[in-house]
């Protein structure tokens, strides 16, 4: 037992600061070479750079492990590209302006549910807007309170950040769903997901008390969950043709 420990304290943090480029490399080049993100849901990017952005503002405050902080720098990265390619060949559909005066327009007539149709926007410059008036409006809370470990603020963004990460795969499960098919969605990222939650699991709980807080472990179930049902979705449904109706407003 002692062995395992060991073995996982040792290559679980090397994984978890190279998942990004192992999860999403391959997605990326997809997207690419097809000229296509039909299939994938264009929340991914979105639920992964908020929540690596809040984890990176909440490391400050509760000095968690160095590993994870790393992997948040790297997904950032990693995410902005992907969102980037998947901006750049997303199918057409009737997006909404950013900013859309609240009323009905925004939430009848578009069926997004979404306030400002968020994260539906049919220009990109918005996308990008939110993410810089997010990383500085982070940093102007962070020099003006100071945070430290006790701080209710720092438990907050914690919680946030982590709470914002475990709906990852809920974007997909559900574009799944509604076509009734997982294609465009690479099983690469699915294995790395599962591969992935094993690993952090398994890291989690090994660590010594306190290395890694709660809010870590209990998020992680949860998303590790997901990643089970994406799994069983692959299993029913595989990469063939779409049945069921594809919702482009998520790609």
């Amino acid at each position: 037992m002692a062995v395992i420990s060991t073995l996982i304290g040792v290559f679980a943090p090397i994984f978890l600061i190279l998942s990004p480029f192992t999860s999403y490399t391959d997605q990326i080049l997809s997207i690419h070479r097809t000229r296509t993100s039909a299939g994938f849901a264009l929340d991914i990017p979105g639920i992964m750079l908020t929540a690596s952005i809040l984890k990176i503002f909440y490391w400050p405050g509760a000095r968690y492990d160095l590993s994870l902080l790393i992997q948040a720098f790297l997904m950032v990265g990693v995410q902005m590209t992907l969102l980037k390619v998947a901006l750049d060949n997303r199918p057409a559909w009737r997006g909404e302006r950013p900013f859309t005066e609240m009323g009905k327009s925004s939430f009848v007539e578009t069926g997004t549910g979404r306030p400002f149709d968020f994260w539906r926007w049919k220009q990109q410059r918005p996308y990008w807007e939110y993410l810089l008036f997010l990383a500085f409006g982070l940093l102007a809370l962070h020099t003006l309170l100071q945070p430290d470990g006790s701080s209710l603020y720092t438990k907050f963004l914690g919680g946030l950040g982590l709470s914002i990460e475990a709906t990852l795969p809920l974007p997909q499960l559900y574009a799944n769903y509604r076509a009734q098919s997982c294609k465009g969605f690479r099983v690469s990222v699915l294995a790395n997901w599962l591969f992935g939650d094993m690993m952090k699991m398994g890291y989690f709980f090994a660590s010594e008390p306190g290395r890694v807080p709660w809010a870590f472990k209990l998020c992680g179930m949860f998303q590790a969950g997901c990643d089970a049902c994406l799994g069983i979705q692959y299993w029913l449904y595989g990469e063939g043709e779409i049945t069921g109706e594809l919702d482009t407003r998520l790609s």
